[in-house]
């Protein structure tokens, strides 16, 4: 950094940027070189960076992830009775096994977010051979590739062999790197060129505000950032406030977003149970006026 005279930097990549970032950040008492502004874009297929809702890559790996559970599913249009257990990437991260399942029309997605047991996988195996009774007699069932150390893809695959004999056969699939790769889906062009042109306007305006004395000097919180996509808006987050919603040792934030998805797997699939996933709120009176916009202006 000394020796080219780098003024600011702008980090490219997932969960090990982030991470980079921070030691950055935290090195700058002992090295006057990394007081200057320092932004990330997080771009990864995993989408396990705190933060932000959506990471560059991610729509990318899912749309493959769809397309190939699709075309396995396809495969089987010939044979009847058929289940596919389906491994997918992520790390410990399952948005992509969720979210992938819940577009591919799966049974079931394992993850490592959702702790599951013996008792769960053989509900879902009473589930699909309740299913092979009706008109659809295909079966998806996708698992990440972190979910459970001991119930893996293989133990899955010799479970659902075992106990469906007679009623379903099964196949099983590690699309690995399948996932990466490929072209970028139109939503990550426009997503990633939209998030590096603000990012670039950000750091002009910072190498602005903290030019003194014939160099940059910025030390701040606010000067080392990760642009991320809250809901709709994009938000420059200090990298020091991240640190709290992190998991370190999973390498995922502690609250995500698409857990909430979860449940609709479950209602499209037709399981037999209750799901309470509403949020309290209060309901507005029907009859009664709402007070005039000057009303409630004097009031306040």
């Amino acid at each position: 950094m000394r020796k080219y005279n780098i003024n600011a930097l702008l980090v490219i990549g997932g969960f090990e940027a982030l991470e980079c970032l921070l030691q950055l950040y935290e090195a700058r008492s002992s090295y006057e070189e990394f007081c200057i502004p320092l932004c990330m874009l997080p771009a990864t297929i995993s989408n396990n960076v705190p933060g932000t809702n959506l990471s560059i890559g991610a729509d990318t790996a899912l749309n493959a992830i769809v397309e190939t559970c699709d075309r396995i599913k396809q495969s089987a249009s010939g044979t009847k009775h058929r289940v596919f257990i389906i491994e997918t990437m992520g790390g410990y991260c399952g948005y992509l096994a969720s979210v992938g399942g819940l577009a591919s029309g799966a049974d079931a997605a394992y993850i490592f977010e959702e702790p599951f047991d013996i008792k769960d996988l053989q509900s879902n195996v009473e589930h699909l051979t309740e299913k092979m009774k009706t008109s659809i007699q295909r079966g998806l069932i996708l698992r990440n590739e972190n979910s459970n150390e001991n119930y893996t893809t293989d133990f899955i695959y010799q479970l659902y062999s075992e106990e469906g004999k007679g009623v379903f056969d099964c196949r099983k699939n590690v699309l690995g790197h399948m996932q990466q790769g490929g072209a970028p889906s139109p939503f990550d062009r426009n997503f990633g060129t939209k998030i590096a042109a603000k990012a670039m306007q950000w750091i002009s305006r910072k190498l602005n505000e903290s030019y003194r004395q014939g160099r940059v000097f910025a030390n701040t919180e606010d000067s080392a950032c990760l642009l991320g996509m809250r809901r709709r808006a994009l938000l420059f987050q200090p990298v020091v406030q991240l640190r709290d919603e992190t998991d370190f040792v999973h390498r995922i934030p502690k609250e995500q977003w698409w857990l909430k998805l979860r449940p609709l797997m479950k209602i499209l699939a037709k399981y037999k149970t209750s799901y309470d996933v509403s949020d309290s709120g209060q309901l507005e009176h029907v009859v009664l006026n709402r007070p005039k916009e000057s009303e409630a202006m004097a009031a306040i």
